[in-house]
């Protein structure tokens, strides 16, 4: 049901991952109510400045360049739990204590709009966890969307998740070279609905299918291939 949409080389993925950036970033600061245009997460993303803006919302568009620049820096690099950690130092940058950076949530956290209370996370646990979705005999695509959502509901960090599990599900696919995963912004609104689901359940039956086919974007060749 959830196999490969997208098979392409490496170069064709790392093409793709950059003609999208803006647009991924810009979906990835709305999905965290981040007030912010695209227009203006370009002109950020271009080193230029925006006037009206608050800085923190300026901050955490330039953590989200940043992460994604490390990311395509090294595409091959292995996807575990320092990395990923690595990761989220970079997204949460000035928006949480230096002591909460890092490291993985050792508190209790709410969801907003939802009775779900994640539990701490036990290290070795998570470290398992990541290790069965990434070896795992799913599609590359599948294993990227089961991350996405673990990453999601269990909350791995004090916040900064969902900013997190996207840039992270990402690399898998970019990867492996199967598309990338951008939830627009015409698309919040359900997704925001069936995550809340999600979480109170753990059923995965509506918001996997929601994101597989909704979500994935890759390159579609018709006659020709225009950027060889």
């Amino acid at each position: 049901m959830f196999e490969d949409k997208y098979q392409l080389a490496r170069d064709e993925s790392i093409f793709l991952a950059k003609k999208t950036l803006v647009e991924n970033i810009y979906s990835q600061a709305k999905m965290e109510n981040i007030n912010i245009t695209f227009p203006d997460t370009k002109t950020i993303i271009d080193g230029m400045s925006v006037s009206g803006l608050k800085t923190d919302d300026v901050q955490k568009v330039l953590n989200l360049r940043n992460a994604w620049h490390f990311v395509l820096d090294d595409v091959s690099a292995s996807l575990d739990l320092e990395y990923i950690k690595t990761i989220h130092s970079m997204v949460a940058y000035g928006e949480l204590p230096q002591s909460m950076i890092n490291t993985l949530r050792d508190g209790d956290v709410s969801i907003g709009g939802s009775f779900y209370q994640p539990k701490i996370p036990i290290e070795s646990e998570v470290i398992k966890r990541i290790e069965n979705i990434v070896n795992s005999s799913a599609s590359v695509t599948e294993k990227a969307l089961d991350y996405f959502l673990y990453a999601c509901r269990a909350q791995l960090f004090w916040d900064g998740n969902k900013r997190t599990a996207s840039i992270c599900a990402n690399k898998i696919m970019i990867q492996a070279g199967v598309g990338v995963l951008i939830i627009e912004e015409k698309y919040l609104r359900r997704f925001n609905k069936l995550m809340i689901d999600y979480y109170e359940t753990a059923d995965k039956s509506k918001i996997k299918p929601f994101l597989y086919n909704n979500c994935i974007n890759g390159i579609d060749y018709k006659n020709s291939r225009p950027f060889n």
